[in-house]
């Protein structure tokens, strides 16, 4: 009978070592703000995209309750061999130095684990780096310290402008610090963005927790990413490479709206950033 109790505690506590870090991990990310940063907020932020979703399946599904369980084992292992084998309970010890058998299982459960991983891990990778067939593409250009969006002229846009990071004296209510630019890049919703990225200066980083997005902006390279946005909103992202004394003044600003919402944004915007690029170069040439 006892020995039927303790194999019972035995599973249960196995069990609860794979279920209860899952689901805490998991709830603390569903009670994170989407799109933007959360005080005292864990684990990963809210995923608005196949490939932020899938990234969080992983880590919520996949890695957090491996890595729980060999972490409480190997507690209880340090815990056990502290209680059996100490001076008192064992004032001989042994002259054992090899168990061949053993040396086996504990070279290779670790590479079980490892292949086990893999295989998610292998099929997740492949997604972000084959970009779909996109209906917008966007160039992005880091600078020091401001981001440079371009929409190309024949996806209705033809146009391109600055997007730096609004100074305290003039946020408004609902803007974040250190967060809210001057120019919002729009997308349209559900639809693929292909994501050109490359920089004009040293190198930067392009990311948005919530797309589940990060590439690097390498100056003479053109990398590229992609995102699907399944939700309307605003998300914000950030360089996330140390780029100079005002890399944490690199915010990145994407809002998602129907289509119908960003073809009237399109319109209005190859007018004023036109205008604008037409005020520069005739300022230029004056000089």
């Amino acid at each position: 009978m006892f020995n039927v109790n303790r194999q019972m505690l035995t599973r249960g506590a196995l069990a609860a070592a794979v279920a209860i870090p899952a689901t805490l991990f998991a709830g603390f990310a569903l009670a994170q703000v989407e799109g933007q940063p959360t005080p005292g907020g864990l684990g990963l932020p809210n995923m608005v995209t196949p490939v932020g979703l899938g990234t969080q399946q992983f880590y919520n599904m996949v890695l957090m309750p491996i890595i729980s369980f060999i972490a409480l084992f190997v507690l209880g292992l340090l815990v056990y061999v502290s209680y059996r084998f100490n001076e008192q309970k064992n004032p001989i010890p042994s002259k054992l130095t090899h168990n061949t058998p053993l040396e086996i299982v504990w070279t290779l459960i670790p590479v079980l684990i490892l292949l086990f991983i893999s295989v998610p891990s292998l099929r997740l990778l492949a997604e972000q780096v084959e970009v779909p067939e996109a209906s917008v593409t966007l160039k992005v250009t880091g600078n020091q310290w401001y981001w440079s969006y371009k929409y190309p002229e024949d996806q209705g846009g033809g146009f391109g402008f600055d997007q730096m990071m609004k100074p305290e004296s003039e946020l408004q209510p609902g803007d974040l610090r250190l967060l809210s630019v001057d120019n919002e890049a729009l997308v349209p919703v559900n639809e693929v963005i292909a994501v050109h990225i490359t920089s004009n200066d040293v190198i930067h980083a392009f990311g948005v927790p919530a797309f589940g997005v990060r590439m690097d902006a390498i100056p003479g390279r053109l990398n590229q990413t992609w995102f699907k946005i399944e939700k309307e909103g605003v998300y914000y992202g950030q360089c996330f490479f140390i780029c100079g004394k005002d890399h944490a003044y690199m915010p990145i600003v994407i809002r998602a709206v129907s289509r119908e919402k960003y073809n009237e944004w399109l319109a209005q915007a190859k007018q004023k950033f036109a205008s604008a690029e037409s005020r520069v170069r005739v300022a230029a040439q004056s000089h």
